[in-house]
């Protein structure tokens, strides 16, 4: 049989792989926070009719002979390059202007002593910033997944921050009394701003127990901020669905992360991965122009690779012709 029959249906198959990511982009173009993705080729291996030889004193070199045997997929790559931001005027709306990721968990234990802490529990990186408020005054996404909130914990050099949800509803500065917030707001650092039902103000924070409002005599330690993750390869993120990634070995180096798949989670300072712009979304980095671009293209080569099936088919019927 031809070859060509069998390198016809491997262009097939990338471009219907091609057509299938162009689609997903497209059908994204408007979720905040997605990253497109693009599809590479490769050639398969190819069959060697004859070697090369090299030029001797009565005769020059001569040049490998080889049939390719088509094309595969050689990778599909998670384009990282920012998103437009887009103005929503919403406080809880957050854009991160850097390499940085936000941190979200799905749940934490519910024990005594540690409701609060995140330590142990999964985590997954996003860039989309539509947060809000729940029930019990939590900081979570759309989906419910608590968004990672961080305070300084001098006495672990490895892990310098501890982790913990943030919760927005009351300030126990006075535990017998406590207040209700009625504002709050999130720095460019991601401190949280908050204004409680007496008019007082102060950053959020927490002692071990109670969530209130910071003195200039509250240590630093104790000041909650939004918690973010930069990691050296972003392509090397996993996708998991609702616009979150989760962390694989080729994402990061030993010295970013605190364990094979856990990324080191710390303040957006601390790790130089930009600043948050609230009020902000970042949008899908999609460009439609591009995306319709290889749409042609992909529409095209698979013709073309069609034709080369139904050309060798012809030539196939010529030969069993040859017999009458």
């Amino acid at each position: 049989m031809l070859k060509s029959l069998y390198s016809g249906v491997s262009g097939m198959k990338g471009f219907q792989t091609k057509m299938d990511v162009i689609g997903n982009n497209i059908a994204n173009v408007n979720t905040v926070g997605f990253k497109k993705s693009r599809v590479v080729f490769q050639d398969i291996i190819s069959q060697n009719i004859k070697g090369a030889t090299p030029p001797s004193d009565t005769r020059g070199g001569v040049n490998p002979m080889q049939i390719g045997l088509g094309s595969k997929i050689s990778a599909i790559d998670n384009v990282h390059t920012p998103g437009s931001p887009m103005s929503t005027n919403i406080g809880s709306d957050l854009a991160i202007d850097g390499d940085a990721f936000f941190v979200l968990t799905p749940d934490a234990p519910n024990l005594p002593g540690a409701e609060y802490s995140l330590e142990n529990m999964p985590t997954y990186l996003t860039k989309a910033g539509n947060f809000g408020l729940d029930a019990d005054g939590y900081l979570v996404n759309s989906n419910g997944f608590f968004v990672t909130g961080v305070r300084e914990n001098p006495g672990n050099t490895l892990d310098p921050y501890d982790r913990l949800k943030i919760k927005i509803n009351e300030d126990a500065t006075d535990p017998a009394n406590p207040k209700k917030i009625i504002s709050y707001s999130i720095d460019t650092n991601g401190f949280i701003n908050v204004v409680n039902e007496d008019g007082k103000s102060g950053q959020l924070a927490f002692n071990g127990t109670d969530y209130f409002l910071s003195t200039p005599t509250t240590p630093k330690d104790q000041l909650i901020s939004l918690g973010t993750a930069v990691v050296p390869n972003p392509a090397g993120l996993k996708k998991v669905g609702n616009t979150m990634f989760e962390v694989t070995q080729n994402a990061m180096t030993d010295s970013a992360a605190t364990s094979d798949t856990e990324p080191i989670i710390s303040r957006i300072a601390d790790n130089k991965g930009g600043q948050m712009n609230s009020g902000m979304l970042e949008m899908s980095n999609v460009d439609l122009t591009e995306e319709f671009t290889e749409m042609i293209i992909a529409q095209r080569g698979f013709q073309a690779n069609s034709r080369t099936i139904t050309t060798s088919d012809s030539i196939l019927e010529e030969i069993v012709n040859l017999k009458r």
